[in-house]
C-alpha cells in the first residue's frame, strides 16, 4: 500500500514538473509556426516541365492564427477556401499570395483548395517556437520597367519596338525604375534553425510565358534552390512585391502555339531562379533570430471603394492587412498587381519611420482583384497595365490611396499614432538653465 502511494505521490510531482513547463513554455513564446508544401499541378493533358506547389507558412499567439499561402499560379483567390480555413481550421487570417506564373495550365479551384487544406492541417501537427527577423540586400538587377517612355511622352511596352528601340529588349537595356532589393523573412527555431523563409522579390514570373507547358517559372526554380541549401525542414515561400511593370532582362523567346517546333529556352528560369536563390541565402545566412527575446505579430485589416478610371460606375473593394512583426517588421499586403513605384515610395517612408518595409502583391483575402495598380506618373504615361486593363482600370490614384492607408496603419499598429489628443505623458524641463560662473582674479 506504501509503496503504491509513493508511486502515486511521484506521478503527481512529475505531472505538476509538466505542468509548470508547459505554462513556461507558453509565457516565454509569444509566437508558435509551422510550415508545409504540397504538390498543386493539375491533372490535365498539357506537358509538363516542373511541378507547381503551395507552401504553407502558419504563426499562431495566443490571440490569433495566421496562414500566408504561397502558390505557383497566375492568379488565384478563393473565398471558398477562406470560409473553410475559418470555419473547420479555426483561422483567424488567411492571405493566399500567387507567385503570378504565366504557366500554371488550367486551374482546378476545388483539387488546389482541397491540397492547400491538407498542407494547413499538416503544418498544424509540426507546430515549433518560433523567432522572426528580417531584412533587405540590394543585387545588380535581375528585371527592367517594360513600361518604356517614347518620343511623344508616353510609355509603350517592351515588346513594341520603335525607330530606336527593339522589341523585347534584347540589348539588356535596365530600364528603371525598378527594385534591386530582395526581401527575406527568416522563421528560426529554439535552436536557431531556419524553418521558414518568406522570399519577396518584385518582377514578373514570365520567362518562359507561351511556352505551353505546366512550369513555376523562376520563382518555383529560386524556391526550390533555398530549400535544397538549408535542408529538408525548411520550406520557402516566394512571394511578389510591386512587379506588376516589371520583366526579367533574361527570358526565352514565346513560342506561337503548342505546335510550334521551337522550343522554350528554361535555362532563363534556372539562372534567374539561381542568382535570386544565391542572394537570398546570403541574406538569410547574415540574419540570426534566435538572439531576440521572442517574437509577435500585430495584425489590421482595412478596406478601401474606388470607381472605375474610364467607367465610374465599376466599383472596386480593396482589402489590405498591415501585419507587423516585432513592432518594426511591416508586411503590407495588396490584391492585383501593384506597379514598383508605389513598392518604392511605400518602403522609403516605411524606413524614415523607423520601420523594415515588405509589400506583398498578389495577396489576397477578401473583396476585388483589381488587376493593375498603377502610380499615378505611370496611369498618366499609360500603356499596358497602366490606361489598359480588363476588365477596366482602378481609378488613378489607387495605388498611392493604398500605400498611404498601409502607412497610417502601421503607425497605428505600432502605437505611434495616437489615438487622442496630444501630448501625452509629456513633461516640460525648465525654460532656462542658470550656470553658475566662477569669479575671476583680476
Amino acid at each position: 500500500m506504501m509503496i503504491k502511494t509513493r508511486l502515486l505521490f511521484t506521478m503527481l510531482i512529475v505531472i505538476c514538473l509538466l505542468v509548470q513547463s508547459k505554462k513556461m513554455f507558453s509565457a516565454e513564446t509569444a509566437l508558435l509556426a509551422g510550415t508545409s508544401k504540397i504538390n498543386i499541378t493539375p491533372k490535365i493533358e498539357m506537358p509538363l516541365h516542373d511541378s507547381l506547389y503551395a507552401r504553407i507558412l502558419l504563426l499562431e499567439t495566443a490571440e490569433q492564427k495566421l496562414a500566408f499561402i504561397s502558390v505557383d499560379q497566375g492568379i488565384f483567390f478563393s473565398e471558398e477556401l477562406i470560409r473553410e480555413c475559418k470555419e473547420k481550421l479555426g483561422l483567424s487570417q488567411v492571405l493566399i499570395a500567387s507567385s503570378h506564373t504565366h504557366s500554371s495550365g488550367k486551374r482546378d479551384a476545388e483539387y488546389i483548395n482541397s491540397q492547400i487544406i491538407s498542407a494547413i492541417q499538416k503544418a498544424e501537427k509540426s507546430m515549433f517556437p518560433a523567432y522572426i527577423i528580417a531584412g533587405h540586400k540590394t543585387f545588380p538587377q535581375l528585371g527592367f520597367n517594360r513600361l518604356i517612355v517614347r518620343e511623344d511622352g508616353h510609355s509603350r511596352e517592351s515588346w513594341f519596338s520603335d525607330d530606336h528601340y527593339t522589341s523585347e529588349n534584347p540589348e539588356r537595356i535596365p530600364f528603371g525604375p525598378v527594385d534591386p532589393e530582395v526581401g527575406v523573412i527568416k522563421v528560426e527555431d529554439e535552436s536557431g534553425k531556419p524553418r521558414a523563409i518568406i522570399m519577396n522579390y518584385a518582377m514578373h514570373s514570365d520567362i518562359v510565358c507561351s511556352n505551353y507547358e505546366i512550369s513555376a517559372d523562376y520563382p518555383g526554380v529560386a524556391c526550390r534552390k533555398v530549400e535544397e541549401a538549408f535542408g529538408k525542414d525548411m520550406t520557402c515561400l516566394f512571394v511578389q512585391g510591386g512587379g506588376g511593370d516589371i520583366e526579367s532582362l533574361i527570358i526565352s523567346s514565346r513560342r506561337k502555339g503548342p505546335d510550334d517546333s521551337f522550343k522554350s529556352d528554361y535555362r532563363t528560369i534556372e539562372r534567374v531562379g539561381e542568382l535570386l536563390a544565391y542572394e537570398t541565402v546570403k541574406l538569410a545566412n547574415s540574419l540570426d533570430a534566435s538572439k531576440k527575446m521572442g517574437s509577435s505579430f500585430k495584425l489590421m485589416n482595412d478596406s478601401l471603394q474606388f470607381s472605375g478610371r474610364f467607367k465610374t460606375d465599376e466599383k472596386y473593394n480593396i482589402h489590405i492587412s498591415t501585419i507587423l512583426f516585432n513592432n518594426n517588421i511591416l508586411i503590407a499586403t495588396c490584391p492585383g498587381e501593384p506597379f514598383i513605384r508605389l513598392q518604392l515610395e511605400l518602403k522609403d517612408k516605411v524606413r524614415k519611420a523607423g520601420g523594415v518595409p515588405f509589400l506583398f502583391g498578389y495577396t489576397w483575402y477578401e473583396g476585388t482583384w483589381p488587376n493593375y495598380i498603377p502610380d499615378i506618373l505611370s496611369a498618366a504615361r499609360g500603356g499596358y497595365g497602366a490606361d489598359q486593363s480588363w476588365p477596366e482600370p482602378i481609378a488613378v490614384g489607387a495605388g498611392e490611396s493604398i500605400m498611404n492607408k498601409h502607412f497610417e496603419n502601421y503607425l497605428r499598429v505600432n502605437g505611434l499614432m495616437r489615438n487622442e489628443y496630444g501630448p501625452v505623458g509629456f513633461k516640460a524641463g525648465s525654460q532656462w538653465k542658470t550656470v553658475e560662473i566662477p569669479p575671476t582674479n583680476n
